[in-house]
């Protein structure tokens, strides 16, 4: 693994490694309600489309497979 940045496909997340102190420096990734851009965001950032300025956006979707055990 290397500490720049790794990219996890498998749960739907993406982190970036800061290098600075402080933070993880965690970036999520959301759909835009308005415009459907995949917008980046960071913790304390804005919650806000950065092309189409709308305030709606929506977590995405895991890629793994959840499963449940029905009784």
């Amino acid at each position: 693994m290397s500490g720049q940045g790794e990219s996890y496909g498998q749960s739907g997340r993406e982190y970036e490694n800061s290098g600075g102190g402080g933070g993880s420096g965690a970036v999520m990734h959301y759909m835009c309600g308005d415009c459907a851009v995949r917008v980046p965001l960071e913790k304390g950032a804005p919650i806000r489309c950065q092309k189409c300025g709308a305030r709606v956006l929506y977590k995405e979707r895991t890629k793994r497979m959840v499963q449940f055990e029905a009784r």
